[in-house]
């Protein structure tokens, strides 16, 4: 939460990163998907695999829990 309206620039980067990864019903897919063609990859989902990189990789699901 902004406290003052001194630190903005503090907090854009997280309100463009919701705006850009929000999906709009008009168009039913995020600004970012539309721009470079695929959904975006946050910091998280490269520490931790989620079920779509592993899609991307093609790991089956057993596979990937014996690593």
């Amino acid at each position: 939460m902004v406290v003052t309206y001194k630190d903005w620039h503090e907090t854009l980067s997280y309100a463009l990163h919701r705006y850009r990864t929000s999906v709009w019903t008009s168009t039913g897919a995020t600004p970012y998907s539309l721009v470079y063609g695929m959904e975006t990859v946050l910091p998280i989902e490269v520490e931790i695999p989620s079920f779509r990189v592993l899609a991307e990789v093609g790991l089956e699901e057993a596979k990937w829990i014996q690593q």
